[in-house]
């Protein structure tokens, strides 16, 4: 009997250390930071990105202070980062407050990191400018061909707070560049009281998608004081978005009529949005 059960668990452990090393591949076949296959472009020299993320880094229900550690979601920095870096653009990283930039440990995790992440952790120039990020206060956005608004969870608890961020957005858009102006996930939290020329929500009746109410319930996350479908439905975005058995697995990337905004769903919809972006200035 004691052999047959030292011979059952050893079955029992090999089964689990097989699905531990698999783990990556199945949750990347289910969904997880597709490959991006389409075109890919080289801009002309000059032009300029700008990257933006929260400084929020704890996970707490509003009025607390205490909380398990969050920030920017790894890929929904690095994705854009890379995609414009390696289109030939010159990329800044800002982020609310400025300085260090927190960043989900999570979202380094094995099951889920992506090559790009892996990439950002043995990149000495990223890292420093995740080390010292510009303060947006600081930053001139109308000198950008393009703009990207990264998410994660503790983007919820700044991005749409941000009047600075709001005014900056919505100079920009009006700016002698005409950027281009992206976001992923609760990136979107960013764009919600931007204003245009006449102090009407700029991206009222404009197709946007961001992390939907289901993902957000499905998770389990729900004391942060955002949600980026709610809040883009209240600034009157015509809210798009695709689904799946759980909407972790999903993505969706939305562009606006006029090409000024490239909106991405969630985790898995960064790099594609980031491309769609490279690709509509390309063809400026």
């Amino acid at each position: 009997m004691k052999t047959r059960l030292i011979k059952i668990g050893a079955v029992i452990l090999a089964l689990i250390l097989t699905l531990a090393v698999a783990l990556p591949t199945l949750l990347h076949k289910a969904g997880i930071h597709p490959e991006y296959t389409g075109e890919t472009h080289q801009l002309p020299a000059g032009k300029r990105a700008l990257v933006i993320t929260t400084s929020h880094g704890v996970l707490n229900a509003p009025g607390e202070t205490t909380g398990n550690p969050t920030g920017v979601m790894a890929s929904e920095m690095t994705h854009p980062y890379y995609s414009f870096l390696d289109a030939g653009m010159q990329v800044d990283v800002a982020s609310i407050q400025g300085g260090q930039i927190p960043v989900d440990p999570q979202t380094l995790s094995r099951p889920i990191i992506s090559p790009e992440d892996k990439r950002f952790l043995a990149d000495p120039a990223l890292l420093a400018k995740t080390e010292h990020s510009l303060r947006i206060d600081d930053v001139d956005f109308t000198q950008y061909d393009a703009i990207f608004i990264a998410g994660g969870w503790g983007a919820a608890y700044d991005l749409g707070y941000s009047d600075v961020l709001a005014e900056k957005v919505s100079k920009a858009y009006y700016g002698p560049k005409s950027p281009l102006i992206g976001s992923v996930c609760h990136g979107a939290l960013g764009l919600i009281n931007a204003k245009d020329s006449e102090g009407n929500k700029l991206i009222a009746g404009r197709a946007m998608t961001g992390v939907t109410d289901k993902q957000v319930k499905e998770l389990g996350i729900d004391i942060t004081p955002m949600h980026p479908e709610t809040e883009l439905r209240k600034a009157g975005a015509a809210f798009e978005s695709q689904t799946a058995f759980i909407d972790f697995f999903a993505t969706h990337v939305a562009v606006d009529r006029e090409q000024r905004f490239v909106t991405g769903q969630n985790q898995n919809s960064s790099l594609e949005a980031a491309q769609k972006m490279i690709a509509i200035i390309a063809a400026q």
